[in-house]
């Protein structure tokens, strides 16, 4: 008897300690939330940026928005404002889903990074390493001098392969459909960054984008388009996964980002945001058609399933996106999980277009803009500061310089007459009192 009771002992010891453990881990993956004068900043100013975002809600210019920022990789604001969905009075809260469009690109990119540092791609090496079908790509000319519209615009050959590094800075020339040749971008179906509603991998359009000219010479100026969309089809080709199963092993899971899908999962649906739209008559807000691609609540939870956009397709909360910039922002680590390098971090947030125009102030890194001149840009932050945004009006950026990340997420399309970024920005950085 005394033996089986020892043994029960060291079985429910085990036990505990494995329950312990499983806690700690959990414990490990939230955001701490710290006192505002703990990180330099002030309870009282952040009061006025939780009063200038509410203003929106109360103005019927947004139905609701999330807020967070950190500094030193604590929680120091963090607001839902309005609703998730005005029409069945249901309340915005910190864990609501919303449809992050763009600001996957900067996902794909560390995915990108990560498989450099694996020794399974170079940055530097041609596209049709990984994707043969880009190989001997045509670049349509402008023909608006007097040709026929209906015509196709002419075509030379490119001048040089696309690489991997000019998809990350978007100079490969690869448009979103639009340029001399949208016509025939047009008739093959892929136009606009939407691809939630496509019964075909990524790795097919992909393909197909292949046979259509590109809109200018790669490296020769900043084309922002399906650039990332194709990163996404050069991460499955090079890592033998399929995309949402690499960045789930890869990225998600390590930095316990457990809310970030292509596809919200049925028992999530009732937290993701409603899309909204301005008014015909400009007065307020309304949602958005359940069906109506670009232009609508999109097919992320009813749909196939089976387009995996890495230019524009993950949902997300404000905390999972917290997470990911925070491990940036250390450096490529967090929670003791490293996913890079601090060079490869270093690397992806400097600018690389050297003398090619972009923005007044700034320049693009690897997945990131990123500002070169505080002055001329015109705004409150930093130089060093790198960040992005998404189609549905969210926005977000990272300041090395003062240790902040900051994440806002709202769902409306088209934004007209917001100012809310501005707000953001002001009330952010007037809080700081160190």
């Amino acid at each position: 008897m005394k033996n089986i009771s020892s043994v029960r002992f060291i079985a429910n010891t085990l036990s505990l300690l494995l329950i312990i453990s499983f806690s700690l881990a959990s414990y490990s993956q939230e955001l701490r939330v710290s006192k505002p004068e703990n990180a330099g900043m002030s309870s009282q100013r952040l009061e006025r940026l939780e009063a200038a975002l509410e203003t929106y809600i109360q103005d019927n210019k947004l139905a609701g928005n999330v807020a967070i920022v950190l500094r030193d990789g604590q929680i120091v604001f963090e607001a839902a404002n309005g609703f998730r969905d005005i029409a069945s009075d249901s309340p915005m809260k910190i864990d609501t889903m919303f449809r992050i469009a763009s600001q996957t690109k900067a996902i794909i990119s560390v995915g990108i990074m990560m498989l450099q540092e694996q020794g399974k791609l170079k940055i530097n090496d041609p596209l049709w390493r990984y994707l043969p079908e880009w190989r001997g790509s045509k670049v349509a000319l402008d023909s608006s001098g007097g040709a026929d519209p209906s015509e196709p615009p002419p075509l030379q050959d490119a001048d040089r392969a696309i690489t991997i590094r000019h998809l990350l800075t978007h100079t490969s020339g690869i448009s979103y459909g639009g340029g001399p040749a949208q016509q025939q971008w047009k008739e093959a179906d892929i136009q606009g960054w939407y691809f939630a509603d496509r019964e075909e991998p990524i790795r097919e359009t992909v393909k197909r984008m292949a046979t259509l000219p590109l809109s200018a010479q790669p490296g020769e100026r900043w084309v922002y388009g399906y650039n990332t969309d194709i990163l996404g089809a050069v991460i499955e080709v090079a890592s033998g996964m399929r995309l949402d199963r690499f960045l789930l092993q890869h990225i998600f899971e390590p930095l316990g980002m457990k809310d970030t899908h292509f596809y919200v999962p049925r028992e999530k649906a009732s937290r993701l945001a409603t899309v909204y739209q301005p008014k015909p008559d400009g007065r307020g807000i309304e949602a958005a058609p359940r069906l109506n691609g670009m232009q609508s609540q999109g097919m992320y939870v009813e749909g196939p399933k089976i387009s995996f956009s890495g230019g524009a397709g993950l949902i997300s909360t404000a905390q999972d996106y917290a997470r990911f910039l925070q491990m940036t922002l250390n450096g490529g680590e967090l929670d003791g999980k490293r996913l890079l390098s601090r060079k490869s971090v270093e690397l992806m947030t400097t600018n690389h277009l050297g003398d090619t125009p972009f923005r007044k102030g700034q320049g693009f890194g690897l997945g990131f803009s990123v500002v070169t001149d505080l002055g001329t840009r015109g705004s409150l932050g930093s130089e060093g500061e790198y960040g992005w945004g998404g189609a549905y009006h969210s926005t977000y950026w990272v300041d090395p310089a003062e240790r902040l990340v900051v994440v806002y997420l709202t769902q409306i399309r088209p934004a007209i007459g917001l100012n809310d970024y501005e707000a953001l920005r002001n009330g952010v950085y007037q809080a700081i009192i160190d």
